[in-house]
This record gives structure tokens, sequence and C-alpha cells, in this order.
């Protein structure tokens, strides 16, 4: 088995395009590591429906250019094989390391597959790229991006021509063409022939944020923004301007690129401390609103002022939930007359029905994933409580961070207006359909094993109740249900409250999501309701972890 090891890892070696991961890999061998060579050869990094993303280093299960021109030689004959010789991919990527140096092999190999490629001017918003595939009118594209996962990790995100990310059975017809290409030295990748793409195809994208507005809208709304040491900051600033609203106060020390992400754990909104800075640059400012991207713009977090509801910890400012921030753009899109689907993923709050009946518009419900949400016919308004929201799907069928923040600014400077806040909409959308609280129990694991074992145990002996709810349905979802294809997560329905359990997809965590419902009548009746929630909440989690074991 040791042979065998050190034959595969010499041999993958000797193809090895990059002198950082060659010394690495060399290394390893000089070491005879054979622990670390293990769990870098034991099979390969798997190309699901998020594309790829892992941890950055040499060998099969990890993020590098070998992998990169692997995957990218199986998207070329995927494309080929339907029909799309000579056709168009766009590449963007994000500013974290080595992002440029996969976007440029992904470029060079499309072009030696005798399809045309063509890469964005430079680190660049997710949503710009997924705007691009459609406004080009390209048969594919790459996005090399980790998004807001460690600053170790790096991706690789495939959208079809229809600008959404791929879905069944796509990701398993590119996997199964990757896992044919055979030595890399028989992948042509020539130094040049493809396109370096000028600024026009950000200033239509820019060009379309306008349109999202209401004409005549007030834009007084000041905010404190920060880019999370992405790449959010130029593309926001420049659609802030267009639309009139004052210029955004920086959180400066995460204003630019940085892919050592030096001020956070992890460069994601909701994680704990993340937003300490963007606070305390609130406190000084004191904005209507404190707006934040993720690394590469495709996810929104904000946050409010709230001296009455516990927001203390923070200086008075508290971050809405992603759940909140779906429910205020919907009821502001209702309010502006918007007709077609509002649609959301299953583990989201089910107060976007309820907002969407009233409105009677239609509603649908997907799997997790924007990739799920922006198939949705008729497509209006899609959101999901990662702080995903697409409020423009003619221009771009994916999550988009930048004109949520727009639209958000745009709803903050009406209520403002009217001598109102988002918290004061969020009460009247409690008083309406009644108090929809969420909360997440994220278990982040390093054996993957942990996750196989408590979905196993709830499958086993599924929760006959939680928080002294009885549970009215367990549902699993492996097996489908009437609207929704098989995917790996259980769903519980208890009176008044609901729990999905399911494996991240992209991510070492299992993750809860909880929703209670508590009936309000008038506003003098929310305090009491939320207490009651808070607590139902944390008795469900606390059921939950027991019956999970974890």
């Amino acid at each position: 088995m040791h042979d065998d090891l050190t034959t595969r890892a010499r041999t993958w070696l000797a193809e090895d395009p990059d002198p950082e991961t060659r010394a690495e890999l060399a290394a390893l061998l000089d070491a005879d590591d054979v622990t670390e060579l293990t769990a870098r050869f034991s099979g390969t990094l798997q190309f699901g429906t998020a594309g790829l993303r892992g941890e950055l280093g040499a060998g099969p299960r990890r993020m590098n250019r070998t992998v990169v021109i692997r995957a990218a030689a199986g998207l070329a004959a995927y494309l080929k094989r339907h029909g799309h010789t000579g056709g168009l991919v766009v590449i963007g990527y994000d500013a974290r390391h080595k992002s440029a140096d996969f976007a440029r092999d992904t470029a060079a190999v499309m072009t030696g597959a005798g399809l045309r490629a063509a890469v964005l001017p430079r680190p660049l918003p997710t949503p710009v790229l997924a705007f691009a595939i459609r406004h080009l009118g390209a048969v594919a594209g790459v996005e090399v991006t980790a998004s807001h996962n460690p600053p170790r990790d790096n991706g690789y995100k495939v959208y079809l021509g229809d600008g959404s990310q791929i879905v069944p059975p796509a990701d398993a017809e590119i996997a199964a063409e990757i896992a044919a290409v055979g030595s890399l030295n028989d992948v042509p990748r020539p130094d040049a022939g493809w396109e370096t793409l000028d600024d026009s195809v950000l200033d239509a994208y820019l060009a379309r944020t306008d349109a999202i507005l209401a004409k005549d809208s007030p834009r007084t709304a000041r905010t404190v923004y920060t880019a999370m040491h992405g790449v959010g900051k130029d593309v926001l600033l420049a659609a802030f301007a267009r639309a009139g609203f004052p210029e955004p106060v920086l959180v400066a020390e995460q204003a630019e690129p940085d892919p050592d992400f030096p001020t956070v754990a992890f460069p994601n909104p909701e994680e704990p401390g993340a937003m300490d800075l963007a606070f305390a640059a609130a406190r000084e400012a004191e904005p209507d609103l404190v707006i934040a991207n993720d690394p590469d713009a495709d996810r929104c977090a904000a946050a409010v002022r709230d001296t009455a509801g516990g927001g203390d910890a923070d200086g008075g400012w508290r971050m809405l939930r992603g759940d909140e921030v779906g429910a205020l753009l919907a009821a502001h899109l209702v309010r502006r007359g918007a007709t077609g689907t509002f649609a959301e993923s299953i583990v989201s709050s089910t107060l976007l029905a309820r907002i969407a009946e009233q409105a009677g518009l239609p509603h649908e419900e997907t799997l997790t994933g924007f990739k799920w949400i922006a198939r949705v016919e008729g497509l209006r308004y899609g959101y999901e409580e990662a702080l995903g929201y697409c409020v423009d799907p003619d221009g771009v069928r994916d999550k988009d961070g930048i004109t949520a923040a727009l639209l958000l600014a745009e709803l903050a400077s009406g209520l403002k207006e009217e001598g109102r806040t988002l918290l004061d909409l969020l009460d009247d959308l409690a008083v309406t359909h009644g108090l929809h609280a969420t909360d997440q129990l994220s278990v982040r694991v390093e054996d993957l094993s942990l996750i196989a074992d408590a979905m196993r145990r709830l499958r086993e002996n599924p929760p006959a109740e939680l928080a002294g709810l009885p549970v009215t349905e367990a549902e699993d979802l492996t097996r489908g249900t009437d609207t929704l294809p098989p995917t790996d997560g259980l769903r519980y329905t208890l009176r008044g409250a609901r729990v999905i359990v399911r494996p991240s997809g992209t991510e070492p965590k299992l993750k809860c999501y909880l929703e209670v419902v508590v009936p309000v009548t008038a506003r003098d009746d929310l305090p009491a309701a939320r207490t009651e929630a808070a607590a139902l909440l944390t008795a469900i989690k606390r059921d939950l972890k027991a019956a999970a074991g974890i």
C-alpha cells in the first residue's frame, strides 16, 4: 500500500505544472510523510453541484492547478459533447490565493479544446460573472472562488448558459468527463488565444443596478460598509454613487482584497466577531444601516441600531438574520407592486409564503442553494437564509450582494423619510403574520463521519417531540417529496415550529435550521412573543443536540 501511495504521488509530481505544489509534494515524499500523503491521495476532490471547493495544496484531494486543469478539461469535453464547440466560456475570479492562476489555466484549456474563452479584467464579485454569462451569450461560465470559506480554501463554481449554477444530472456528467481525462500532458494548453475583457461588461452590470430601484425613490440612508477583505468594495461604491446614495463609510481595515483575511477568523458576516470592526465604525459614524458583503460579494448582511432589543453587546447594533432581510426585501417589493413568483429554499423562513399569499403572488420552495432557486419559473424574487438574495433575476440568475444592498438602502431611505426603521417594518410583519423567529444550530467537524453518524441516529430514532412540542410529521428528504427532488436531509414539522437537518454542501458542518411561529395580535404582544420564541428555540436546540448525539 505504501509503495502504491508513493508511486501515485510521484506520478502526480511529474505532471504538476505549479512549482509551489511540486516543492510541497517533493518535501512530503522526501520526509516519507505517509499520513499527509494518504490524506491527499486517498480519492479525489469531488465535483458536485457547487463545483469544487477545498483546501489549497498538492494532490488530488486538494485545490491546485492540476485539479483545476482536469476540471476545465472535463467541462470542455461536456460542452463539446452537448454541441457547444466554438461556444464562449466566460471566466471570473476572486482575490484568493491562486484564483488568478486557476482562471488563466481554465482559459488556456478552453482555448485548447476549441472553445472561446473570455476572462473578466480583474478580481470582481461573483454576480458580475453570473451577469456576464447571459449578457455575452456564453455557453458556460466559471467563477474561481471559495466565497466565505477560510483563507486556506479555494473553489471552482460552474454555470451553464442560462446563467444558473449547475444541477443534476449536469454535475455527474461533468464529473464523469473529468474522471476520463488522461495524462495532463495530453490536455492542450496554449499560452494565448483567449480574450481578457475590458470594463464594458462591468459597466453593463452597473447600468442594470439602477433599474432595480424605483424611479424617484428616496436615497438618503447613510451606511457603513465592509467588504470583508473581498472584492466587493469598488463595485458597491460605484453602484451606490450611480444611484445617488450618500457614499458609504468604509471599514478601512477590511476594505481592500486580502487573501489572508487578517482581521477575521472566518470571512463570513454570520460568524461571531466578523462584524466587530463594522460595529466599531458604526458607533463612530452613526449611520442608518451597516452593510457587509462576503468576500466574493454574492451575499449581503445588514445590521441596524437596536438599543431596545438587547443589541447593546455590539454598542447598540444588531445583525439582522438572513430570514429577516429576506422578509424585508419581499415586503418592499410587494409594496412597490412587484409581480411574479417569490421563491426560497426549504431551510428559509415560512414568512415569505405568508407575505406572498397576502399579496396574491405565487410562492415556491426549492432545495437549498441558488442553483435551485434560480430555476424557478417566472421568478421575481428569491432568497435563502444564508444571506443570499436575488432581486434582479433577469440580470443575475444567482444571489447578488450588490443589488441586494442597493434595494435594502432604498427601503431604509423610504422608512427614514417616514420616521421609521427596518425594525418597525419587521414589527408590522410580525403583527400581520405572527412572529417568525429562526435560528441555526451549526456544528463544524474535523471528522466527516460524525455528520453521517448524527444523520443515521436521527433516521433510526426520530424525535417524538422537541421542546415539549409534538413532532406531527417526520420526513426523510432522501426520498424526495411531491415538490422536491431527493436530498440528504430530514424535516420535522411540530405544532408551531419546524426543524430541518442537513449536512452542509460546501463546508464540514452539520446544519440544523429552526423556526418557531408565535401568534401576535397587537404590537404590545411583541416583547412577550419574542421571549417565548427565544425560549422555544433554545429548548429545541438542546433536545435536537441530544437526539443527534452532537
